[in-house]
């Protein structure tokens, strides 16, 4: 088989491998300028035998020689790379074999062929790691050709070769690093050997300056150390505590030491170790003092916690410099120095503080004890033994549960068992054996104890006896459950609320679209009664009851505005009493006989500002509703008082004020009312009473009223116990501020001297309406269907005396077309007309001071009154 043969496929991408990798994977194993090794004279002997080769080689090629691991017939160990053959074998794959190298133009002028004698035939198999890295070969040479190349035996032969020698390279590779990390274990469990034989004299020791003596005997052997001292921390300086190795007139000398003073002061002032080698080529000041005892090396390090310092501990020796591993374990132990160090202050403090407690505890007002961690009690003081009665040492252990109630024994110890697992503050209750036998309710409570690092301690808790104090506790159970409840009620006030605001919503836009229709109706209804003659008494009694119906569809949809909190008010101020008076003949007429109503008026009754009519149909309805629920009669009292709403009340009730208000209370008892109901009742369209017999929203009308006045509206009641509605209307103060007028109307006023009014609408059939009716009252009448067509028509017609138009327009609405128009017409009077407006001619329900504006839909009649009453109006 020749070279040609060896090459039958595509070279691998792991062939063509850099010289990076190869010099890598060579670093790897180690391998080259090694002693021989019989494993490879084996593979090399074995190459030549099988070949019946003269020459044979393990090789490894870098990038500047060819290097031979092992060699038959060759008398060296390695080659430059550029005389080298291997070098072209390593760049394909499986085996290279050339039967006549003087006959390849590869090696022409290579001296090792073009000599007399010189090579002939060569065959090679590549050595490639696991990766695929090429990094040398295992080859045959002879001085004579071989034309017939080699046999696929041969072939087979130096692959399973090359193969065997990989498989030893990477045994030999991984027995060196199994070698190496058995030598850093060794090291390894030395220095950890030594830390934990530095963690154990730190933990047992009982003071600083044997703890430090006792460490540089552990460390001084393993790390050839000379020196060691330690200085702590004083109020404004360093002070030696403890010093090996330093001659007694150093160390007196060195007993104090000022923060920046010599390398321990720098590393106080710094809070950074300090690592120094070859101290005596040192021109240092701060070494001067190392270098008079002979050191070489020194380390001093802070101790530190958290971010204090509590001193310094250095170490010094006359050999050479630490290692990284000497470093380390010197380091741990100076970290766990630190920690011993704070320590041994922690156990001073607390054997004095100890001291303190107990002194005291047995002069301390209550029954204390102690426990360690494991929940022993270890400490009872005399107002323990004082209250139980028991021998005194006899309750430490668990022996105070002895003095415990036999029936709460159990509860306590277990409730104690668990507190003191989790490491948790412990309070239980239970009854204890007073030393006269009678047993007491105590409190008997702990604060979990840990030091500064976060070890738990154990418990401080004290005994109370509480007794007395049970019925106290009692009655606090009952105040925490009133005020859960109340923070429910809070709760449910919220969402009421917001239902209502979103149904209210709702409605009030239902109520701007049938108003506009209504207007249509109702005012048709009205132009074709007026057509009509009296003697048409049948077309009369059609046109009444239309009437009659469309005003009742009219009065609900101004229930739904009252419920929405979206109708005009006219606020005046109010005297309840006077108003509930004035009422009484009414709302008798209403109830009828089988009731006895009774009226309960305050004396000085405050006064409130409310839209007076409203405020009639408030109470009106709260009667009618009494009524119904006293279907067998029963006795409806009205009330008024002054009341107080406080701040704790308006927390509870969402959208309620703190204040003063004036109360009306209307009583009944009839039925009453499950808290379903009442949850319900000022839900529009909600009622109880048969399909026909209520619309379900008086009381709804009553809520979106008082709410829409700033007041309050709640009711009481109880199935079979009747119900109370009281209604706080806010308390008026200061002046009278209102803007009412009265006038009794009896006959349509019509226009005597035919003005000029300007009929402003986008709806056509009520633009229409509005019209027709004005026409046949008297006046002349322009009409624009928008605020621009208007501004021209007042441009055009000087004479026009009223601008009459709508709110709710589009683009432009009817308040902002009255500012165009006054700005270019002032004095000129102007009349609004709505159906539903927000905040277009009033804020807050109550109308701008000032604006006329007559509420969809309105009769002629109702028409000629305003129109008249605006017209006569003195500017």
């Amino acid at each position: 088989m020749n070279d040609s043969d060896s090459r039958d496929g595509p070279a691998p991408s792991g062939c063509d491998i850099d010289n990076a990798a190869r010099a890598a994977a060579l670093d790897r194993y180690g391998i080259l300028d090694t002693a021989r090794e019989r494993v490879f004279d084996d593979v090399a002997e074995m190459a030549a035998d099988i070949l019946d080769a003269p020459m044979a080689v393990v090789n490894f090629v870098t990038d500047e020689r060819q290097w031979f691991k092992a060699e038959v017939g060759i008398g060296r160990n390695e080659l430059p790379l550029d005389v080298s053959i291997c070098r072209h074998a390593v760049l394909q794959p499986g085996v290279m074999v050339v039967p006549d190298l003087s006959q390849d133009a590869r090696f022409d002028g290579n001296p090792l062929v073009h000599v007399v004698e010189g090579l002939r035939f060569y065959a090679g198999a590549v050595l490639q790691t696991p990766e695929g890295v090429p990094v040398g070969t295992v080859c045959v040479l002879d001085t004579s050709p071989r034309p017939e190349g080699i046999s696929r035996r041969q072939e087979r032969a130096l692959r399973a070769l090359a193969a065997h020698t990989m498989a030893q390279l990477e045994l030999r590779r991984t027995a060196a690093l199994a070698e190496a990390e058995t030598a850093r274990a060794e090291k390894r469990g030395q220095r950890l050997s030594l830390l934990a034989q530095g963690a154990a004299l730190l933990l047992a020791a009982d003071d600083a300056a044997t703890m430090i003596r006792d460490m540089f005997a552990l460390l001084e052997r393993p790390f050839a150390l000379d020196t060691c001292f330690f200085y702590a921390c004083g109020d404004n300086d360093l002070r030696l505590v403890a010093a090996m190795g330093l001659p007694p007139e150093i160390e007196q000398q060195a007993g104090r030491l000022e923060y920046g003073q010599t390398i321990c002061g720098v590393v106080a002032q710094t809070h950074e170790a300090v690592h120094l080698s070859r101290i005596q080529d040192l021109d240092n000041p701060d070494a001067a003092f190392l270098k008079a005892i002979g050191l070489q090396t020194y380390l001093s390090s802070p101790l530190m916690r958290g971010n204090r310092l509590l001193g310094t501990l250095s170490f010094g020796r006359k050999g050479p410099a630490f290692s990284d591993g000497e470093l380390e374990v010197l380091q741990t132990l100076v970290a766990q120095t630190a920690t011993a160090v704070e320590r041994l202050r922690a156990d001073d403090r607390m054997r004095e503080s100890e001291a303190r407690f107990r002194n005291m505890a047995d002069n301390a007002p209550v029954m204390m004890w102690v426990t360690d961690p494991s929940g022993v009690c270890t400490y009872l003081n005399a107002g323990w033994y004082a209250f139980t009665g028991q021998e005194k040492g006899r309750g430490e252990g668990y022996g105070w549960l002895e003095a415990v109630h036999p029936d709460d024994r159990p509860a306590a110890e277990r409730a104690f068992v668990t507190a003191n697992a989790e490491r948790r503050n412990y309070r239980v209750d239970f009854r204890l054996r007073r030393a006269d036998g009678v047993y007491r309710w105590t409190i008997d409570a702990a604060a979990a104890r840990f030091d500064h690092d976060g070890t738990y301690l154990g418990y401080v808790g004290s005994v109370i006896d509480i007794d007395e104090r049970k019925v106290a506790e009692a009655e606090l159970e009952a105040r925490v459950a009133a005020a859960l409840a109340e923070q429910a009620l809070t709760e449910d006030a919220l969402r009421q609320s917001q239902k209502m605001e979103a149904v209210g919503q709702l409605t009030g836009g239902i109520a701007h679209d049938f108003n506009n229709m209504l207007a249509v109706v109702i005012g048709s209804l009205d132009l074709l009664g007026r057509r009509i003659g009296i003697d048409d008494a049948r077309s009369r009694r059609y046109i009444d009851a239309a009437n009659d119906g469309a005003r009742r569809a009219a009065n609900l949809t101004q229930r739904l505005l009252a419920f929405s909190r979206r109708q005009p008010l006219n606020p005046e101020p109010i005297d309840v009493n006077r108003l509930v008076t004035g009422m009484s003949t009414l709302i008798r007429g209403s109830i009828g006989t089988d009731i006895q109503m009774e009226t309960v008026l305050a004396g000085g009754s405050w006064r409130t500002l409310a839209d007076s009519n409203q405020l009639e149909n408030v109470i009106l309805n709260l009667a009618v509703n009494a009524r119904d629920a006293m279907p067998e009669g029963g006795r409806l009292t009205i009330e008024t008082q002054n009341a107080h709403l406080d701040d704790r009340y308006a927390a509870a009730h969402i959208g309620v004020s703190a204040g003063q208000y004036v109360l009306i209370a209307v009583t009944d008892t009839g039925e009453g009312m499950s808290e379903d109901v009442i949850a319900k009742a000022f839900d529009p369209f909600f009622t109880t009473k048969e399909v026909g017999k209520g619309t379900g929203l008086g009381l709804s009308q009553v809520y979106g009223f008082v709410k829409q006045s700033g007041g309050h509206v709640k009711i009481y009641s109880e199935r079979g116990e009747g119900t109370t509605v009281k209604v706080y209307m806010p308390r008026l103060v200061g002046a009278d501020v209102a803007h009412c007028v009265e006038e009794a109307v009896s006959d349509a006023p019509v226009s005597e001297q035919g003005e000029v009014i300007l009929v402003v609408e986008d709806e056509p059939a009520v633009r229409q309406f509005s019209m027709d009716a004005l026409g046949m009252l008297g006046y002349r009448v322009l009409e624009a269907d928008g605020a621009a067509a208007a501004l021209r028509m007042l441009e055009a017609h000087p004479e026009i005396a009223l601008l009459f138009t709508d709110v709710v327009m589009p683009e432009v609405n009817g308040a902002k077309l009255a500012e165009l128009a006054l700005e270019r017409r002032p004095g000129l009077k102007v009349l609004f007309t709505t159906g539903y407006s927000r905040n277009a001619v009033y804020h807050n329900g109550v109308l701008d001071v000032g604006v006329e504006l007559i509420g969809k839909p309105f009769s002629i009649e109702e028409l000629a009154t305003k129109i008249r009453q605006v017209l006569d109006l003195r500017v």
